[in-house]
């Protein structure tokens, strides 16, 4: 919340015009990411239930519905054209086509008592009735890897290579816990050189990674990764470390405490009060600590040290700007042509997968601890930009796409890998399961998803108020 300026009268009026214009901002953030969110779902629903329902009609099987989300007792949108109603339900948790004659969610026991027709979906050969039943996932993994290849073909990549990390990493207390520094330069994890920065941390919680290696003081120092430090870093839910930036100051603003202090142009802050800031972190964790009171500011001017006198806004800022990240720290451009794009969006989309499949491991592994990390909508909300930010929309969506196919194609009865599980057997031994079989699988599956689900959504609701 925010506080009145300490020792100064502030009008209840200005008070309140500030906290409604700090609320409606936090409620623009989260209706762009939520917008973000459901059109992401709707674009990957839509078209995984057209994996199902294009094959379907080619083999001539009656489609009775086709539904974006859910629509218990009532939709928001429907129409029918031929055959097929088509329509949106008010439950945005998924979608479905209903094809006849196929024990699915909308537990159709009364069509299941007739006799087969030769348009349902149980009339049709195993072949036929595994191609439709794959078909969604087909179409969301083709889908993950085209959406990767237009964003690497509009816009290309960008990234930070390890070695040009010019002032080394800056350690949160996990990865202090682990044994790193302020200013380690990373130089290999388990022997093995790590181009991206970004991927140190993936390695580590992917890979169970044992050892990493350093530059401190000029001297290369081996550091043996503790026990228990894959569970801190799923519990955090964030990088336990960042490239370190040197505290140089390239503006001052206007009318702020930094100018009335008299702070100028590429000052390079060396300490507040008795507490040394090598890097532009420490300034911010210690401005944070000292809201609204007054500081000693050493900054190194023309090689001398000057100290200057200054006050901490209510919000632990001076009112400065350092020189930018990328002027500090080289990133590394690659650009793509058409041609390029589409097998590294190949890859891009195998290297999603491969990482997904290792983070559904880490859930069996109790001593992580990751099954509370499981999110539902609320997390995959906030993973989208609160500014509508189109390169990371796609980039996200792509990963859902991967994540959908992955979770869809999962041996569990109720999702399309349930399916093709009974369908496979089929084929093998020849004989068809009983529909009660299939019947009991469904309800099963069902109460699985559900619980799931609420497992998900229930984590999120408990984070907040964490």
């Amino acid at each position: 919340m925010l506080k009145p300026l300490q020792g100064l009268f502030v009008c209840p009026l200005h008070h309140a015009l500030i906290l409604t214009f700090a609320a409606q901002f936090f409620e623009m953030e989260i209706l762009i990411q939520a917008s973000q969110l459901i059109l992401s779902l709707s674009i990957l629903v839509v078209l995984h239930e057209l994996g199902h329902f294009i094959p379907a009609k080619l083999f001539k099987t009656k489609v009775e519905k086709f539904y974006l989300f859910f629509d218990p007792w009532f939709s928001l949108f429907k129409t029918k054209k031929g055959e097929t109603e088509y329509g949106v339900g008010w439950l945005p948790l998924g979608g479905y086509v209903k094809i006849a004659g196929m024990i699915d969610e909308s537990m159709d026991k009364e069509q299941m008592k007739e006799p087969p027709k030769p348009w349902e979906f149980r009339s049709k050969p195993a072949w036929q009735r595994l191609i439709i039943m794959i078909g969604g996932v087909t179409v969301n993994v083709i889908l993950g890897m085209a959406i990767y290849a237009m964003v690497l073909f509009v816009w290309g990549t960008q990234y930070i290579p390890t070695e040009n990390l010019t002032y080394g990493i800056y350690a949160d207390s996990t990865a202090i816990q682990m044994g790193l520094r302020n200013g380690d330069k990373i130089l290999d994890v388990d022997g093995e050189k790590v181009e991206k920065f970004s991927d140190i941390p993936l390695k580590i919680l992917l890979e169970d990674a044992k050892t990493i290696a350093v530059e401190r003081d000029g001297a290369r120092k081996n550091i043996n990764i503790p026990i228990g430090t894959v569970a801190a870093m799923i519990k955090k839910q964030q990088s336990f470390m960042e490239p370190a930036y040197l505290p140089q100051v390239e503006q001052v603003m206007s009318g702020s405490a930094a100018e009335t202090a008299g702070l100028q142009e590429n000052d390079v802050l060396v300490r507040i009060d008795q507490t040394e800031t090598p890097f532009f972190q420490d300034v911010v964790k210690y401005l944070k600590r000292h809201k609204g009171e007054e500081v000693l500011v050493t900054v190194e001017r023309n090689g001398s040290e000057v100290q200057l006198q200054a006050s901490v806004s209510e919000q632990g800022t001076l009112g400065f700007a350092i020189t930018p990240p990328d002027q500090q720290i080289e990133l590394a451009t690659q650009q793509y042509g058409l041609l390029e794009s589409i097998p590294a969006g190949i890859n891009k989309a195998y290297d999603s997968f491969e990482n997904y499949i290792k983070q559904i491991k880490l859930i069996f592994k109790p001593e992580t601890e990751a099954y509370k990390s499981l999110g539902g909508f609320i997390t995959i909300g906030k993973a989208f930009s609160p500014q509508w930010n189109w390169e990371r929309f796609w980039n996200f969506t792509a990963f859902l796409s991967i994540i959908l196919a992955i979770m869809n194609i999962l041996p569990i009865p109720a999702l399309d890998g349930g399916h093709v599980m009974f369908l496979i057997y089929e084929i093998i031994t020849g004989r068809k399961p009983h529909d009660k079989v299939m019947e009991y699988a469904q309800v099963a599956g069902i109460v699985i998803l559900l619980s799931l689900m609420l497992l998900a959504n229930g984590n999120d609701i408990l984070k907040l108020f964490q």
